[in-house]
């Protein structure tokens, strides 16, 4: 891994940056230019620990090289033909990943939220076709303190107001109720429910992980109740937790899975709504589509993520370094950190704020040549790549202690 030389600095391409792009986001301010595995390069040629790796989008790593020789192969034969036509990577990215998950068929997408805005379609659309829903009644009820993208629909049913604030008027026809509250989806739940919506971790609130037996519960209140569970896995899915996907680890099936993130294996955007036969099947051609979805080059680089998860290689892998990390940060509990929650290779950290807000602690870790992401409040984010190795993630929580305890 070596930094292209750059003309100008980081300092220099951050203000560059300010008259010429529209200002929703607010960077850590490194600058990256080349990265390999759990390590990125700035243009000054720093190296630093990737502890984030893009929310789950590369959970393999950067550039893994059986993903990138699968993208470079592609690149070399066929990137887009859109869904006019059919191309020769599709149906077998579609097979080996309905496989994999247990389920019947796919609809590819390229975004998460586009998965998202595309798994509330088809949910709404069941409840009409199969359900009996009378027309534009459905409703889908959702977890407080959710994400699940930035679209205007996706926002109208988030409780982050500054997701909100200037975008109305909002999209009518959800339902919020508590996280982890089994009592509360219950009494929201009647007639006109299409579905229930929610992450098996909400990764945005600070990696809040329920309690046993809600996932299950969810399951159990959805069958009963005639409506459709969809999980949307598309930061918790594909290994991060240290099961193919969150679910897993209470044994649940819902009717539609969400994928995207890591499933593009940080080369292209690949995102999936993944279910039963009953549930997918009730769109018909001309209903719903996007012109990349589904692209050559993005079923390629699919297959070949797939392929790494096939063998359960990272799944191990996730549950076993999570052990460390779980093992690492118990030992700064108390001194600094105020709690923790993590499964797998995910935690949300909270800091004391007395040693500094979440955005600071990120910026001192920088210093240090470690990269987390601060969430709300005085609370950061874990999720390094599955790659990375045992003396790696002590060395990143050892320079947690130090700007602790500093």
């Amino acid at each position: 891994m070596t930094a292209p030389a750059h003309a100008r600095s980081s300092a220099e391409l951050i203000s560059a940056e300010e008259p010429v792009l529209a200002h929703n986001y607010h960077p850590l301010p490194v600058v990256v230019a080349a990265a390999e595995g759990a390590w990125v390069e700035d243009v000054e040629g720093r190296r630093l620990l990737d502890m984030l790796a893009g929310y789950s989008a590369l959970n393999f790593g950067h550039r893994h090289p059986a993903l990138v020789e699968a993208a470079h192969r592609q690149l070399d034969r066929l990137t887009l033909t859109s869904r006019a036509f059919h191309n020769d990577r599709l149906a077998e990215f579609a097979e080996r990943l309905t496989a994999l998950l247990g389920h019947d068929m796919m609809l590819p997408m390229n975004t998460g939220a586009e998965a998202v805005e595309s798994g509330i379609k088809v949910a709404r659309k069941w409840a009409y076709k199969v359900k009996g829903v009378p027309a534009d009644r459905a409703t889908i009820v959702v977890a407080a303190d959710n994400f699940h993208g930035r679209t205007t629909t996706i926002v109208s049913f988030s409780t982050d107001e500054t997701a909100r604030a200037g975008f109305g008027p909002f999209t009518p026809g959800f339902r919020i109720v508590p996280y982890n509250d089994l009592a509360a989806l219950e009494a929201a739940v009647d007639e006109t429910t299409a579905a229930v919506l929610i992450e098996p971790i909400q990764g945005e609130a600070g990696v809040l992980i329920p309690d046993d037996g809600y996932l299950a519960g969810v399951r159990e209140l959805t069958r009963r109740r005639g409506c459709l569970f969809v999980a949307d896995e598309i930061q918790s899915g594909l290994g991060r937790t240290g099961r193919t996907l969150a679910v897993d680890h209470e044994d649940v099936v819902p009717d539609v899975v969400l994928l995207g993130k890591a499933l593009g294996g940080g080369i292209v955007p690949v995102s999936a709504v993944v279910g039963s036969r009953d549930v997918l099947g009730v769109l018909k051609p001309g209903e719903h589509g996007s012109t990349f979805g589904g692209n050559p080059l993005a079923a390629a680089v699919g297959t070949a993520v797939v392929e790494l998860l096939e063998t359960g290689e990272f799944q191990r892998r996730a549950a076993e370094a999570g052990a460390v990390l779980r093992d690492g940060l118990t030992e700064l509990v108390g001194r600094g950190v105020l709690g923790f929650r993590a499964r797998g290779l995910w935690a949300g950290v909270d800091i004391d704020p007395a040693i500094g807000t979440g955005r600071e602690i990120s910026e001192r870790l920088m210093a240090e040549g470690i990269l987390v992401k601060d969430t709300h409040g005085s609370t950061i984010r874990l999720a390094p790549p599955l790659t990375i190795t045992d003396e790696e993630l002590r060395s990143a929580i050892g320079s947690l202690e130090k700007v602790l305890t500093r």
